[in-house]
Parts: C-alpha cells; structure tokens; sequence
C-alpha cells in the first residue's frame, strides 16, 4: 500500500482539494472533504496494489522496486488482489451517501485506477493516461459538491494532467535504462532527447491553465502569489532535471508535492482574503 511513502497520496489529493475548494467557491462541506480525504488514501492504495500486481515480473528487474512484496514473493497474488479489491471496496462505501452522478464517476475512476498499470505494456505514454486518472477526484468533487459539470472542470482536469506528465516524467527518467531493457513505455523514452523540454512544456501548459481558471473565477492576488510560488519551484525542477541524473530527476519528482500544495494554499487564501 505504501502508506509510508505518501507522496502518491499528496500528488492525488492536491488536484482534489482544488476542485472542492473551486466547486464550493471557499471551505467546501465538511462531510464531503472528510470522505474526499479518506477515499484519496483508500484508493491510491489499492492503485499501488493492482499496481504491483501487474508489474510483479517486471519488477524484480528494475533496481527501484525489486525489493517490493510481490516482486521478493513476500506476499502472494491473491492476497494482493484481495487487498486491492478490499480497499476499493471500502473507498465505494465510502461515497454511497453522496450523490447519483459521484457514484457513476466513481466507477469510472475505479476502471481507470485498474487499468492504468497495464497500459505501460502497448501506450507510448501511459503518463498521460496516469494523469487522467489522476485528475478524475476534480469532477467527482464538483458532482459531490453542486451536482453539476461546468466548463472548469474539464480546464481544471486539463491543467492537471499536463502536470502529472511532468511529474511523472521525471519519475520515469529515474528508471530509463532498466526499462529499455526491459521493453517498458514511458513518456520518458518517447519524448528521447527532448524529455526535458517536454517536462517543461507540460508545467508551462499546467500553469497557463491555471491562471486562465483564475481569471474565470475571479480569484483574488493570493491565487497569483501561489501560482508565482509554482513558478519559481518548477525552475528549480529544471535545475534538477536537465543534466538527467536518476538522483535528481527522482528529487524533483518529489518535490511536486510542493507545487500542489503552495496552488492550494492561493485558492485557500484567495478565498479567505475575499471573505475579509
């Protein structure tokens, strides 16, 4: 499950906190951001899970993770299946006192979680497909919180999964080499020499985005000051990243939780400001 790495966590749960945050216009329903928290930890959880499970021949040769469960044989197929299911499970349960329209994008957000670790067998970019699930809290949120779809949504979800491909990028350039030699798809070997730009290209996207969401929602210069906060971490991302060291590509990896939290903190503090 990998509760003690909780970056996974924080990357899903940042994009999901935006939404409550924007659909509810301030501080959303307590009961439904109590059920968006836990649902973000139940579900990243069971992704982690499936995810093993599908990776659990590849795995053992890739520095990274040969040490994980199913990779060393610690635990057995069923059990991760059972687990997996178990968490979902319980993630449904979850959000059954919420609305019609959460619960069919629940399913669907299920299907895409499920799906993803094996589209890294035949899609030459599985991170862009990562980030659609990864983006798929954002108008669950907007259907639990105003039981509607606007047009923010999907430029909401736009921005998202431009970052996750940046994010996730960086990730793959951590294990580039044991995945040519394995076979492995990664946005990482298909952007080639221009992984870098790509990485950059993508956050430029995800923050243009972003501020033309601020300007339909009429956010206030805190939401800016946040924005500028990105800017100046993802340059530091560029530091990290360009000469491609695993070491440091897989640092600026982790250090999009940042990003996240200091675009949270601007429509937070938007929000305050303009009550005041």
């Amino acid at each position: 499950m990998r509760l003690d790495k909780p970056i996974g966590i924080l990357l899903l749960l940042w994009p999901t906190l935006w939404g409550l945050w924007l659909a509810a216009d301030g501080p959303p329903d307590m009961f439904i951001l109590t059920v968006f928290v836990l649902g973000t930890v139940l579900m990243r959880s069971a992704g982690c899970v499936i995810n093993d499970y599908a990776d659990r021949n590849i795995d053992p040769h890739v520095v990274r993770t040969k040490n994980r469960p199913l990779a060393t044989k610690a635990v057995s197929t069923k059990e991760a299946l059972l687990l997996s299911a178990g968490l979902s499970l319980c993630a449904f349960l979850l959000i059954l006192p919420l609305n019609r329209l959460t619960l069919e994008l629940a399913v669907f957000a299920l299907f895409l979680a499920a799906s993803y670790p094996f589209t890294k067998r035949f899609f030459a970019m599985p991170q862009a497909y990562l980030g659609i699930a990864f983006s798929f809290g954002i108008p669950m949120a907007f259907a639990a919180q105003t039981g509607e779809l606007p047009l923010i949504v999907w430029l909401l979800m736009a921005a998202n999964l431009l970052w996750v491909i940046a994010y996730d990028t960086e990730y793959a350039m951590v294990d580039r080499d044991d995945d040519l030699k394995i076979g492995i798809k990664t946005s990482a070997i298909t952007f080639g020499h221009f992984d870098v730009m790509g990485i950059m290209l993508c956050h430029a996207g995800f923050l243009s985005i972003m501020i033309g969401i601020g300007l339909m929602q009429k956010l206030g210069l805190a939401y800016y000051v946040g924005l500028i906060a990105a800017s100046g971490l993802i340059i530091y991302q560029y530091r990290l990243i360009r000469k491609r060291d695993p070491v440091l590509c897989f640092r600026a990896f982790l250090h999009n939780n940042w990003v996240g939290a200091v675009v949270f903190a601007g429509i937070v503090l938007g929000y305050l400001t303009e009550a005041t």
